[in-house]
């Protein structure tokens, strides 16, 4: 008998972690033999740990925190996507080499345009932060070709490479949070920040908010996080947060990695149920 095809999870720490729930309905649902396993891995182990993974017949990882970097340097191969990141959160071995991909910014784009089915023309948009997860978000949002695309940020120097490092893709601005251009409210608001997580909100100008603006926090939990709990609070026309992105990368991980592409919206409602999820994010 064959054995079973294995993948796993590789951050520090990991043990909070959805992936398996959500790549084995991925399986069930694709009839798919496989097994999926989360790795505690320290980053002095990281490499060592995946390496031996891939060594002992391992076919393929997703790569989070603290390790998206250190998987770019670890790979034979980048990816467009990856390179654009300068981050790698999926891994997948082709032709005997290993291929380091980023999926987080195709699974943002996926959960707007077809879960939250929004729909934009031109739209102003307000990217907040420039660490990795910005990174990743920056050129899936720019395909939405923007009026403009704002990145606020703590440090507004971080904020001008990162600008100057995407100008080629689209109009791009960048400043501090607080200075950032609020002559009209966005139509869009992605907070690509770690605050959520500490329960803060980035210091931006409450009217960057009007009653047509979507704003999306990367971060998940249950219950609304401190963003979108300060976006309900300002009149945000729609607040939702990122376990639709979540699932979303897992598919795109997963047809990299078994070539089937699975079927996102029966997960993301088992998801939900099992978190004790709203059963969708509405307007606020």
């Amino acid at each position: 008998m064959t054995a079973p095809a294995t993948y796993g999870l590789f951050g520090y720490p990991v043990h909070h972690s959805w992936s398996p729930f959500i790549h084995g309905l991925f399986a069930r649902q694709t009839a798919q033999d496989m097994v999926y396993r989360l790795h505690e891995t320290p980053p002095e182990r990281f490499r060592h740990d995946a390496l031996q993974f891939f060594a002992e017949g391992g076919q393929g990882i997703n790569v989070t925190l603290p390790h998206k970097r250190a998987a770019a340097d670890l790979v034979n191969e980048l990816t467009s996507r990856a390179q654009l990141a300068d981050a790698v959160n999926t891994i997948h071995r082709h032709d005997g080499r290993l291929v380091g991909d980023n999926t987080d910014g195709v699974g943002l784009l996926t959960d707007l345009v077809r879960n939250l089915r929004l729909t934009f023309q031109a739209p102003r948009i307000l990217l907040l932060g420039a660490g990795g997860a910005a990174r990743g978000a920056l050129g899936p949002l720019l395909e939405l070709r923007p009026e403009l695309l704002v990145i606020g940020n703590r440090s507004e120097d971080r904020a001008l490479d990162l600008a100057a490092e995407f100008a080629r893709l689209g109009p791009i601005s960048a400043g501090q949070f607080a200075s950032i251009d609020t002559s009209r409210p966005y139509d869009l608001i992605v907070n690509a920040t770690s605050a959520s997580l500490k329960g803060d909100v980035p210091a931006i100008p409450a009217d960057a908010v009007g009653p047509h603006t979507t704003c999306y926090d990367m971060a998940y939990g249950i219950g609304d996080t401190a963003f979108t709990r300060w976006a309900r609070e300002r009149g945000a026309g729609m607040a939702a947060q990122g376990w639709g992105m979540l699932v979303e990368q897992a598919a795109e991980s997963f047809y990299l990695w078994r070539g089937v592409r699975p079927a996102t919206p029966p997960v993301l409602e088992a998801l939900r149920d099992r978190a004790g999820l709203m059963a969708r994010d509405t307007p606020a």
